[in-house]
């Protein structure tokens, strides 16, 4: 019956795909009506599944003496691949499904009644973690146990109705939780479009009012006086100047790594560069970069550090560096780091590189060449170490193809990591075994 049901849910994936699009309007609201109960219906489906693969994973693992310690290793790590999202993620979903499925059950049958979607779900877990049991169970029964209304309430409000529930039960915890929060202060940068990126500072509430009251005075005291500088603008120079005590005129003097083509270098083409950390950036604005560091007087004494890394002809594939470092180790995972962009190659992962990974682990016999190591996460390094896990390169990885991974988890399931393309190429040509790995990923 479970291959039956699988086979009939692949069926309807493949439907979906070919529905028809002569209808009226009605029929395509009641159509998108219809697939978004579908959707939250499977969402349900799934948090019951992972949690039942969970108890069986650990059941295994506990069966076969892993130690205590390290039972539930890679559980999480195979839930986000077979969801393509990154282990990160699929630990926090794993998290979500053991609450749903323990202690707030009407939440979950709402869920697969096809009434609350997955992400409201999540946010009445989030907001009830401060409870026990018993309360948590209160508040799933009172919002979306019979006569509860979770279902019509908007996101924001059932956010709200979650937390005034928690307070009336139970003060001092959430109370307590804030307290705690205010300990996971924090700055964050991430990239954002057009070589920009965006900063962020989790601050406590009187704090983050504070910060952006103070921004919002100088912004507006320099545009009465004149300042042709939109308001958004000021606030952000205002920010930059306050922080680094340096003028938002001025350049800024960092460390920066900047991988381009020696053809983008000597502007004879003008193929997309990389910065590592961020992301692909036009080749005329990292020549202007590389220059400034070069030309400018207030940074006389600048150097600019070249060092070369080699690719083959027609493919594109990294298969060298040159590097004055007396330590091997440290310059291949600074080539690892360049050929991967600096980012965990799990599929879906994402997080920065933090570990030189053996594909094939050094105890089965796996050598420290460029051809047998790929960058990794420490979350997605610690689930590859896993019993039932095992992880290759594709034969001719790096050399006639780009560098090509395959990692199987316990349950068989294997999937392909390749490595992306460096700059001045798209894409490549494949050989026939990696163009059949890829035919079978489509």
């Amino acid at each position: 019956m479970l291959e039956l049901g699988i086979a009939q849910l692949s069926q309807v994936a493949t439907a979906l795909a070919a529905l028809p699009r002569d209808l009226d309007d009605a029929e395509r609201i009641d159509l998108i009506a219809t697939l978004e109960r579908l959707k939250n219906a499977a969402s349900a489906a799934q948090a019951v599944a992972a949690v039942d693969f969970d108890h069986s994973q650990r059941a295994a693992q506990v069966e076969a003496q892993v130690p205590a310690r390290r039972v539930g290793e890679g559980v999480a790590a195979q839930l986000g691949l077979a969801r393509r999202e990154s282990p990160f993620r699929g630990a926090r979903w794993l998290s979500v499904a053991r609450v749903l499925h323990t202690q707030m059950p009407h939440t979950l049958r709402l869920m697969a009644s096809g009434a609350l979607s997955e992400h409201r779900a999540s946010i009445l877990v989030k907001e009830t973690d401060c409870l026990d049991e018993t309360d948590r169970r209160h508040v799933d029964h009172a919002l979306c146990g019979a006569g509860g209304n979770a279902a019509s309430l908007s996101t924001r409000a059932l956010e709200q109705a979650a937390r005034r529930h928690a307070l009336a039960l139970d003060t001092s915890a959430v109370v307590e939780r804030a307290a705690k929060a205010e300990a996971d202060r924090h700055v964050t940068i991430r990239p954002a479009p057009d070589t920009m990126t965006w900063v962020g500072a989790l601050l406590p509430v009187k704090q983050g009012v504070g910060v952006y009251a103070a921004l919002k005075r100088a912004a507006d005291a320099a545009r009465a006086a004149g300042d042709p500088r939109s308001r958004g603008q000021v606030m952000a120079d205002t920010l930059f100047e306050r922080v680094t005590g340096a003028s938002a005129a001025e350049p800024v003097s960092v460390a920066l790594d900047l991988v381009m083509t020696d053809r983008a270098f000597f502007a004879t083409t003008d193929e997309a560069a990389h910065v590592p950390g961020y992301g692909p950036v036009p080749a005329g604005w990292a020549r202007a970069l590389a220059h400034q560091a070069l030309t400018h007087d207030t940074l006389d004494r600048a150097q600019l550090w070249v060092r070369r890394l080699y690719t083959t002809p027609g493919t594109g594939c990294l298969v060298a560096m040159d590097s004055r470092a007396r330590l091997a180790p440290k310059s291949l995972a600074r080539f690892i780091a360049r050929r991967d962009h600096d980012l965990c190659r799990t599929p879906w992962c994402g997080a920065p590189i933090a570990q030189t990974d053996h594909v094939t682990d050094w105890a089965d016999g796996g050598q420290t060449t460029v051809t047998n190591t790929q960058g990794l996460c420490t979350r997605c390094n610690l689930a590859k170490q896993a019993p039932g896990w095992q992880a290759g390169p594709l034969p001719g990885a790096g050399r006639t193809h780009r560098h090509t991974v395959a990692t199987t988890t316990p349950t068989g399931h294997t999937y392909y990591s390749r490595a992306p393309a460096p700059p001045g190429h798209l894409d490549i040509s494949t050989s026939p075994v990696e163009q059949l790995v890829y035919d079978l990923i489509a």
